[in-house]
């Protein structure tokens, strides 16, 4: 009787330090089945239309991120012929690598229409800007159970339109109305040179040697002088110098070449002469003073052999009338 029961308490206990052998190595194989893949299923995901300008970031940020969170956000172009430039905040702070990878807290990029993944970030260094390929791009967010950091990342995406045709075969004019519709500078390097535009963007910047230096633009001093005061009225406001926006290439009569700004503010006659003192039947306003100024903005130019755009700043003289007249029209011609 004795024999049996013992047998049976043997036998109990192998298979009970079998089943917490099997949960003990379960509970590390776990973690390193979640490092391996460190997603959440695609169903999970947040879908964000993408029509401007928004940010997503992880929780609670600037502050401490939580523990165990994975989340997964998709962008989607609202326009097909359109990419998602994306730009990390520069407050980052993600738990540090070990042995220089990203195995626990981390943020990852990835393109969906190459099922491949950008790059994947953690620790303090800020992620350099990136693009996507086509119409969608996926961000990834995971901790684990230890060590939140702060600030945790935040980043911001927008729209930049992509060309059928890539900017360096594009013809003069079709570039110069593609990159008009541009707001800044960065967005016209991007659009040219996705890959490589922050590299350009220092090559334009370097310190160079320039004969005519930069934008000489100088205030003309007032001159104060002794006339009727309505007749200066009139004078003042009727045929003056005022704002004119005028097209790079229309007034420098440059086809090969696009200018950004496209177009710029320039000082020119204009108003009537509807009280001209002159006995003439058609009065007109002109000027009497005319002044070469310097603007200095891009210049693009295709290079020869089709190799490519050729990027530079370079200072464009344009006239400003400084000073303004109503004289008759047979005698101005």
């Amino acid at each position: 009787m004795i024999l049996p029961l013992f047998i049976l308490l043997v036998s109990l206990l192998q298979k009970h330090g079998s089943e917490a052998e099997s949960s003990h190595i379960s509970k590390f194989q776990q973690p390193s089945l979640k490092e391996q893949n460190g997603v959440q299923d695609s169903q999970h995901e947040k879908i964000i239309p993408v029509t401007g300008e928004g940010v997503i970031h992880s929780p609670d940020f600037p502050l401490t991120y939580p523990r165990s969170t994975v989340l997964v956000w998709r962008l989607v172009a609202s326009n097909d012929n359109m990419r998602i430039q994306l730009s990390f905040d520069e407050r980052f702070g993600l738990e540090d690598p070990e042995d220089g990878i990203c195995k626990y807290d981390f943020v990852e990029l990835e393109e969906p229409s190459e099922d491949t993944i950008l790059g994947r970030w953690c620790g303090s260094q800020v992620p350099a800007s990136h693009m996507s390929k086509g119409g969608q791009i996926r961000v990834r967010f995971r901790s684990d159970e230890y060590f939140p950091s702060e600030p945790g990342f935040s980043i911001r995406y927008s729209l930049l339109p992509m060309p059928e045709v890539i900017p360096s075969l594009q013809s003069a004019d079709a570039l110069s109305e593609a990159v008009a519709g541009l707001g800044t500078v960065e967005e016209v390097m991007k659009y040219l040179e996705p890959e490589r535009w922050q590299l350009d963007m220092e090559d334009l910047y370097k310190p160079t040697w320039h004969i005519l230096g930069k934008s000489f633009l100088h205030n003309k001093k007032s001159r104060g002088v002794d006339l009727n005061l309505l007749r200066e009225e009139v004078r003042l406001y009727s045929c003056t110098p005022r704002n004119f926006s005028i097209s790079l290439r229309e007034e420098l009569k440059r086809t090969d070449a696009i200018f950004w700004p496209s177009c710029l503010l320039v000082k020119r006659c204009g108003g009537n002469c509807a009280c001209c003192s002159h006995r003439c039947s058609d009065c007109q306003c002109v000027p009497t003073r005319v002044v070469k100024k310097y603007h200095e903005v891009l210049l693009l130019k295709h290079r020869s052999g089709g190799r490519g755009l050729q990027k530079s700043m370079t200072d464009v003289p344009l006239e400003h009338h400084e000073e303004c007249d109503c004289v008759c029209k047979d005698d101005w011609d």
